[in-house]
């Protein structure tokens, strides 16, 4: 295989976003460098500034409808790529809002914090773009790196270090599952870009092959029974890299499970539907029951978010352009829902130093516009109406219903009936409990501001989601004519007597 490493012009404008954040990611750590006595939250805001540049430039790009191919098609931008982008950038932007607080508890290397957060943003608008599983392998491996150093960033907490020790060490262990399937998908295709693979025929490499691959990207999904590095990872962590784990590494996994499977494996579809249904039922159902019985408002979230990636895969078991349509509107409405819950418990743990469920006793009291902004955010996480949530809901059931996936659809149903179980007993706790401490609670103005976007966010996609999700289904104009076969597959050497 030959690669053309020639950049033109207009190839270079392809890579405009990444290069830009590539180049802010040098001038922040420069900065840093080079003056000692500066104060962090002005580099905080120099970060967040170069990350807004960066999501200014994709949304003009998604304007203005730049696509294109680089590197004999191995990078490719197109309105799914700048969509996951989008959702990326977005997301680091809240991320080092609500971090800046935080991380003035910092004894050391605070301006390393905002550089290697970026660092890992870049790798994920990589990953976005990745269309063979060499790139896959290199990004996903480029925007871990950074996490496992910002997972154990508290270096004098003892969960701290556990979390790194055990996010790296799956990790690592990852990284080898995912190579090796890698390998054996090349034997067997003798590419490893998506588009050419072209598979019509069986076997067991093959099958092996992109087990293993989807196994090292359920790890970064945090599906069922590849979720055990969350709970752990997700209360020993700083609470605002808990809050970029919990979406951003999510939906740029996404955006590779969608290329792989509706490209690669379109012709597989019947066999990977059941993958994706099973994975779903255990993700929701393990996800919300085990949530049941948290004390740490973290782990609660956690494995809330276990069960709402079991959601998710409904729009992929589904196999539809309606699914992947779905997944993307859903995953922009589990952007601000999400990222604002632990906004709120960044706001919270700032001031009381605590993540227990208890703590959050009259909160209501204590800081109205908290208790009401995650009541807001739960509400949406349960699906509840005119929220985004719901509307994300709605959206990936009707792509099951129109594949007849009606178990997965009780599932759901009764799931969400179970999530807002859990979730109004930490309402109860805001606004009946009597508070513990009833001193006033107040938030910083860089907090306040990712609260109030995460708000408006979570409003205006529940009461006028048109437009968001006209964007969405224009995104994925790539699957239109993609259609995948009802009867006849390729089968396994062994089951045909082969």
């Amino acid at each position: 295989m030959t690669f053309d490493l020639t950049l033109s012009a207009s190839d270079l404008l392809l890579l405009a976003p990444e290069i830009f954040l590539t180049l802010w990611l040098c001038v922040v750590l420069a900065v840093d460098f080079s003056f000692k006595n500066i104060d962090h939250e002005n580099l905080a805001y120099l970060s967040v500034g170069g990350i807004i540049a960066t999501l200014i430039n994709l949304i003009w790009f998604n304007y203005i409808g730049v696509h294109g191919a680089l590197f004999n098609d191995t990078f490719v931008l197109d309105g799914m790529a700048i969509f996951f982008k989008i959702i990326i950038v977005l997301s680091t932007a809240l991320v080092l809002l609500m971090s800046i607080d935080y991380v003035k508890s910092f004894r050391f290397f605070r301006g390393e914090y905002y550089f290697l957060v970026m660092m890992s943003a870049l790798g994920m608008m990589f990953m976005a773009s990745a269309q063979d599983l060499l790139s896959v392998f290199v990004t996903l491996e480029f925007s871990t790196f950074g996490f496992y150093v910002l997972v154990a960033y508290l270096r004098e907490d003892e969960r701290s270090s556990e979390a790194g020790l055990k996010f790296f060490i799956l990790g690592v262990f990852v990284a080898g599952l995912l190579t090796y399937g890698i390998s054996l998908v090349y034997g067997e295709t003798g590419t490893f870009v998506f588009s050419e693979m072209g598979v019509t025929s069986g076997s067991y490499g093959l099958a092996i092959g992109f087990i293993m691959i989807f196994a090292a990207l359920g790890f970064k999904i945090g599906a069922v029974p590849f979720h055990s590095w969350i709970p752990d990872t997700y209360q020993g962590a700083p609470t605002p890299i808990t809050a970029f784990l919990s979406i951003a590494p999510k939906a740029a996994a996404f955006a590779i499970l969608i290329r792989m499977f509706y490209v690669a494996l379109i012709t597989f579809k019947p066999m990977w539907v059941l993958l994706f249904v099973v994975a779903s039922i255990v993700s929701m159902t393990y996800g919300n029951i085990v949530a049941i019985a948290q004390k740490n408002i973290k782990r609660l979230l956690a494995y809330s978010g276990i069960a709402q990636i079991g959601t998710v895969m409904i729009g992929l078991a589904a196999g539809t352009k309606r699914g992947s349509d779905a997944i993307l509107f859903f995953l922009l409405s589990y952007l601000f829902a999400n990222l604002g819950a632990f906004a709120v418990i960044v706001g919270v743990s700032n001031l009381i130093k605590s993540d227990e469920i208890e703590d959050y006793n009259g909160l209501n009291r204590r800081s109205p516009f908290l208790a009401a902004a995650m009541l807001l955010f739960l509400l949406s996480l349960a699906g509840v109406p005119p929220l985004a949530g719901f509307i994300g809901k709605i959206y990936i059931f009707l792509a099951a219903i129109e594949q007849e996936l009606y178990t997965l659809l009780i599932v759901g149903l009764i799931n969400i009936v179970i999530s807002l179980y859990y979730y109004l007993i930490v309402v109860k706790k805001m606004y009946i409990n009597e508070p513990t401490d009833p001193s006033p609670l107040t938030v910083s103005a860089p907090l306040k501001t990712a609260i109030c976007v995460c708000i408006a966010g979570t409003l205006l996609l529940g009461i006028y989601p048109k437009p968001f999700i006209d964007w969405a289904v224009s995104a994925t104009l790539m699957f239109s004519n993609i259609v995948a076969p009802t009867a006849a597959v390729p089968a396994l050497p062994s089951l045909v007597g082969g």
